[in-house]
């Protein structure tokens, strides 16, 4: 990446950012299942010098798609806005139980992804808020070919459990940042755009 880098730009300017949970600027990543939240995150991470991620899935489950407010809450926001390590059980989708915990450092820059990052009860603690510009069909039909026919009926329950969710409780509108993903082989592969919640531009911003 260059010094141009739309990514690259973007997190030189997190550290720089008021911290918004304890000492920990907190950054979500949003947008509807199948937008590329989790390859964006790795990217944004990786830019930021190995950022930790905590991905939402880890605290969802299949009982719980999105009630996951309150372990977010006991579990990651209360320690970090303490300055201490947060430690939550990952949830294994495919053993439907919990793992051993894993720690998540009160790091200057700290992302956390998933459906519904940017909710009501969670935009308090945030820095930023980024939203995957994907649309919600275009990225329904991405997860489910990534995932393969062998998860279609759970597709099927989650696209309502999200329709329902986004209805009552729009994580777009809030956005300060839209992320569009340019055509493959584009350089760069990201373009960053003001947001509905930040209408003004700001360095960070590539319309190109």
């Amino acid at each position: 990446m260059t010094s141009t880098d739309p990514l690259t730009r973007l997190a030189g300017e997190l550290p720089l950012l008021a911290p918004s949970c304890g000492p920990v600027r907190l950054v979500a990543v949003d947008g509807h299942a199948g937008s590329g939240k989790s390859t964006f995150a790795a990217r944004l991470a990786g830019a930021c010098g190995g950022a930790p991620v905590l991905h939402l899935d880890d605290l969802a489950s299949h009982a719980a798609l999105f009630g996951w407010t309150e372990r977010l809450r006991e579990e990651v926001l209360g320690p970090l806005g303490r300055g201490e390590s947060a430690w939550y059980r990952p949830y294994d989708w495919e053993a439907r139980r919990t793992a051993p915990a894993r720690e998540l450092p009160p790091a200057p820059v700290v992302l956390v992804e998933g459906v519904g990052a940017g909710r009501r009860a969670v935009r308090p603690f945030l820095a930023r808020l980024l939203w995957m510009d994907l649309g919600r069909e275009e990225s329904w039909r991405r997860g489910r070919l990534r995932d393969g026919p062998g998860q279609a009926a759970f597709w099927r329950g989650w696209t309502a459990a999200e329709r329902r969710h986004f209805a009552r409780d729009p994580s777009r509108p809030h956005a300060d940042t839209l992320v569009r993903q340019r055509a493959q082989g584009d350089a760069g592969g990201y373009a960053l755009a003001p947001g509905p919640g930040r209408p003004h531009r700001g360095p960070e911003d590539d319309t190109a």
